[in-house]
């Protein structure tokens, strides 16, 4: 990557062997690998066996889980927060797990309505629970810094999956109780 950041470099007009630009290259492939470690990980190791079991199915929730990616389309990022919540069904995962499912396909080139659709999907599939509801609101950069820039937009997505889709007042218990 060193070597294609360098070539970037040149291709825009700018002298890559220049003082403020010598180890550009390094650091950008160096952030590039970090903003895109979730290609690196899998959902087991992002878990890693956090997952309990409990007698009780009260939604659990957690909001306000910050959010950084990078858009598909033009590599620009957005950023923003997740709320989740899920009724157990017998099964809960640690409460950090939700944070790093969120990072894990964060960290990927991604646009909001799919990496909404792989959090909910992901805890389905981990822990079978009888409804996850999760909400993504997030600014996005190539809206903002190029094409139409509009600073205050705000893009929300929601997946409702299980007794979140098929139930009403659940959905609205979970949508009143992050503030929605």
């Amino acid at each position: 990557m060193n070597e294609l950041y360098k070539e970037l470099l040149s291709c825009i007009g700018e002298d890559p062997t220049r003082e403020g630009l010598v180890d550009t290259p390094k650091r950008a492939a160096k952030a590039m690998e970090f903003l895109t470690q979730g290609y690196r990980q899998s959902l087991d190791e992002v878990i890693n066996n956090a997952i309990f079991t409990v007698e009780d199915n009260h939604m659990i929730i957690v909001k306000d889980i910050e959010l950084y990616s990078l858009c598909e389309h033009h590599m620009l990022p957005f950023f923003g927060k997740c709320h989740i919540g899920y009724i157990p069904e017998g099964k809960v995962l640690g409460v950090s797990k939700l944070a790093r499912i969120v990072d894990l396909f964060a960290r990927r080139l991604q646009i909001q309505e799919r990496l909404t659709n792989q959090v909910a999907g992901s805890l389905m599939e981990t822990i079978a629970p009888e409804g996850v509801g999760v909400v993504i609101e997030a600014q996005h950069l190539c809206m903002m810094m190029r094409g139409v820039e509009k600073q205050n937009s705000c893009m929300v997505t929601s997946a409702m999956l299980g007794s979140f889709r098929s139930d009403q007042s659940t959905r609205n218990e979970f949508l009143k109780l992050i503030g929605r």
